[in-house]
């Protein structure tokens, strides 16, 4: 059976992975987010018929108050520059008290229905001008597109249950609704009022019934065109941590410094003691200037090779002590002070290393 060849590389672009932090806050400083609108819509419509459900009577009697005055007032005043600017600053007062209620509870419900999407966010980067959405190729392809088939199909559910719950709340008041034409014109205004209000609250109510499902597919179609690929993950840990071999041969470098710096120390040191192949530790010790014996050097294998033999090409001592060098090698860093538990072995070895000296 001939083997087939894959290029792992072919795979390395098609976007499987979830998006990191940083690239959802790139996004979102884009102003891209996920949201529906529908939640707002519905959200508005709801607080709005709601207020209107009760302060209803109060805002009747604004408005008939209003009406009386235009009929038995304002009709009979003389159209001079005077009375028509009296007329306009009334009406403009009276028309205001009746709509700014409603208007600030739409507007609080709709900032308070993208808090609780997007939470707080500011950003301009959706007033840019692209110039890429003027491009007839592509705004074709957005109208033929299954995201404008989902939308459609959208559409036509939320039309379809807005009219059926409308429609249901209409059939069950029909007697009443026939029974208007035995009414008074207030009795019949006041009641078709109160069955606009009911009629607005369930739709509000199954319009955002459906919001709740929009949102969901829209935070998935949202999480859907924020992946990434590996490369692009690789790419951006590039760009935030850097290049990961050339951090390798920073460290590279810097730990060669590190070996340098403490290879020239060693001369300086007053004892090697070593394990006698695996570990060497180098000590320095000077009366009334430190309080304990300090290591300047120290290493494994090749590196307790070089210690020893620059320790011998300058006359420095060694001494073999395997558990005090094992000890010492894990127990400290280099500049580091000896523990307060290897001061009398310490001792002793740096008291045997000055009796060398003196009879050198």
């Amino acid at each position: 059976m001939s083997g087939l060849r894959l290029d792992l590389q072919f795979f390395a672009g098609e976007k499987t992975e979830k998006a990191t932090p940083r690239k959802r806050q790139e996004v979102r400083q884009k102003g891209q987010v996920a949201k529906s609108a529908d939640i707002n819509t519905a959200l508005v419509m709801l607080v709005v018929f709601l207020v209107l459900s009760f302060s209803g009577t109060r805002h009747k009697e604004l408005l008939l108050r209003l009406m009386h005055q235009s009929f038995e007032q304002y009709a009979l005043m003389d159209l001079t520059i005077g009375a028509v600017h009296h007329i306009f600053l009334a009406l403009l007062k009276n028309v205001a008290t009746i709509v700014a209620p409603i208007f600030l509870a739409a507007v609080a419900a709709a900032c308070l229905a993208n808090f609780l999407q997007v939470g707080f966010l500011f950003t301009t980067e959706p007033l840019k001008i692209n110039w890429s959405r003027l491009d007839p190729i592509q705004g074709v392809k957005r109208i033929i597109s299954l995201r404008a088939l989902v939308e459609l199909l959208k559409s036509l559910l939320k039309i379809s249950v807005v009219g059926l719950v409308t429609f249901a709340l209409l059939w069950v008041q029909l007697d009443r609704i026939l029974s208007l034409t035995t009414k008074s014109l207030e009795a019949t205004l006041s009641s078709l009022a109160s069955l606009t209000v009911k009629m607005g609250l369930y739709a509000s109510v199954a319009l955002l019934f459906l919001a709740i499902f929009d949102y969901l597919y829209q935070r998935f179609e949202f999480e859907k065109n924020i992946r990434m690929s590996k490369q692009d993950i690789k790419d951006e840990y590039k760009k935030t941590e850097g290049d990961p071999l050339i951090k390798s041969r920073i460290k590279q470098k810097q730990r060669e410094m590190a070996m340098r710096r403490m290879m020239q120390e060693v001369p300086k040191a007053d004892v090697v003691i070593t394990n006698p192949t695996h570990y060497a530790v180098a000590l320095k010790y000077e009366d009334g200037k430190m309080d304990a014996p300090i290591v300047v050097a120290k290493g494994v294998d090749y590196v307790a090779l070089k210690i020893k033999q620059l320790a011998k090409e300058h006359d420095v001592v060694t001494v073999e002590n395997r558990p005090l060098a094992q000890a010492l090698y894990r127990q400290t860093e280099v500049g580091d002070m000896i523990p307060e538990e290897f001061f009398k072995a310490v001792a002793e070895i740096l008291a045997y290393v000055y009796r060398l000296k003196r009879k050198v």
